[in-house]
């Protein structure tokens, strides 16, 4: 196996356990473990993982990384699935939609059939999910990368200027007092001009995004017109959000894992 795809495979098993160890990497790549350390200095010097004592963890942040583009985040990857199903329903030929960035958002990505749609987007994987797709015509707005994102002040303000039928917005926290949350003021920014010139808002969140709060609120609940989770949301929360005027809609995800379309 070339060193290239060792790295590779190094940083997805970062992505999915947040740690790694020399020796079962050492075991899994068939190479010695002198080799392993190096791999895992020259991806420190990445900026991609701080070594450890026998081993390595993801280091996050990083910009001018190995990879072109940051692994996305992979918990309750088969909630996400189930959501984006149903978010689909809510697509139709020749819509404009705008898909925020995020996990979720990613998903419904790839799930998108190539069919007549415009898509605006700056989230670089999902750029490069919905090339292939020439039946869909893709509208980017301008600024400069960070991680896998285009981000950048005035540059995105011709957003105003477009009729979007439908936005499919990702977020970091749902809660009731403080609204829909963020981290990031740059982002906070760029998802408010979403909403801003969307006809109708879509959050799609799987449950464990209920009652969160992050440091930045982008908006308020009653700025969306449905959020679309999944049925691990319990009855008194989903209960809680609907007596605030809040429409769900859940996919539940059956035990096999297999989706299926949910309801409202």
């Amino acid at each position: 196996m070339l060193a290239a795809e060792r790295h590779r495979r190094i940083i997805e098993k970062l992505g999915e356990s947040g740690a790694v160890k020399v020796s079962e990497l050492s075991e899994l790549f068939s190479v010695t473990e002198k080799t392993v350390r190096e791999d895992l200095e020259k991806l420190e010097e990445k900026g991609l993982l701080k070594r450890t004592h026998g081993g390595a963890v993801l280091e996050q942040g990083g910009e001018d990384s190995f990879l072109p583009l940051q692994i996305p985040n992979a918990k309750h990857q088969a909630e996400k699935a189930a959501i984006a199903t149903l978010a689909l329903s809510c697509i139709e030929p020749n819509d404009i939609i705008a898909l925020d960035a995020g996990s979720s958002t990613l998903e419904l990505a790839r799930q998108l059939p190539n069919m007549p749609l415009t898509v605006l987007t700056n989230d670089l994987l999902i750029i490069r999910e919905l090339t292939l797709k020439d039946a869909i015509r893709l509208v980017v707005p301008g600024g400069y990368r960070h991680n896998n994102l285009l981000i950048g002040g005035e540059s995105q303000e011709w957003i105003n200027r477009l009729n979007v039928h439908k936005l499919f917005l990702s977020t970091t926290g749902i809660h009731p007092e403080y609204g829909l949350t963020i981290f990031t003021e740059e982002l906070a920014k760029l998802k408010r001009l979403y909403i801003d010139n969307a006809r109708r808002t879509y959050v799609i969140a799987d449950h464990s995004k209920f009652d969160r709060g992050a440091l930045i609120t982008y908006a308020a609940l009653n700025d969306v017109h449905c959020i679309i989770t999944d049925g691990g949301i319990s009855p008194e929360v989903e209960e809680r959000y609907e007596a605030l005027g809040l429409t769900i809609m859940k996919a539940e995800v059956p035990a096999s894992g297999k989706r299926t379309r949910g309801k409202v």
